[in-house]
């Protein structure tokens, strides 16, 4: 079970995660950065529980396929990370929006990969040592972002600002990889 729990927590890549969410974030006040960040890892959790049981039947049902699941958050991905390597004044999402869900939970926590593994896994060892295995690695991701939003404050901006535009490039990578990794499947490559 540990060497599940440990994959798990790899792919939700807490430390690598964390620079994007905090640049999500930057507009909000600390009460309010962590009341968004417990909400998104309630969210994923409840995303990953219902991938534990019902992920295979739920993808089935509405003729999705990882592929599928791979360029969609390729493409959220590609353009979180274009808005942090040109920031604007203006709020990530427009105007009026508010982080729920996307990009937060999904696909940042519980992403594609993640998703699909837990198909796999569920199906591999069973649903009862996935869903302890998920929890061992989802607590100790939400530690690492909650312990990390205390820390943030002690960055000075233009560190920050530096950090959030490398992150910026890395995760336009990593989106270009989710899409090509997606079309190739697709196209059984």
């Amino acid at each position: 079970m540990l060497h599940i729990a440990v994959t798990l927590f790899l792919i939700m890549d807490p430390f690598g995660n964390f620079p994007v969410i905090l640049s999500l974030l930057k507009n909000y006040n600390e009460k309010e950065k962590l009341q968004i960040i417990i909400r998104e890892l309630v969210f994923a959790f409840a995303v990953i529980f219902i991938f534990i049981f019902f992920g295979k039947n739920i993808m089935n049902f509405l003729g999705l396929k990882e592929e599928s699941m791979s360029i969609a958050g390729g493409i959220i991905l590609f353009l979180i990370a274009i808005k942090m390597i040109f920031p604007t004044n203006e709020p990530m999402f427009g105007k009026d929006s508010e982080l729920y869900i996307v990009p937060i939970a999904i696909p940042m926590i519980a992403g594609p990969s993640l998703l699909a593994t837990l198909i796999l896994f569920s199906s591999q060892y069973g649903i009862g040592i996935v869903l302890k295995a998920s929890l061992i690695s989802w607590t100790l991701g939400a530690f690492i972002i909650i312990i990390s939003l205390k820390f943030s404050k002690l960055i000075p901006n233009k560190i920050f600002s530096a950090v959030e535009k490398l992150m910026g490039m890395l995760l336009i990578s990593l989106s270009v990889q989710m899409l090509l990794d997606g079309i190739a499947k697709y196209l059984h490559f």
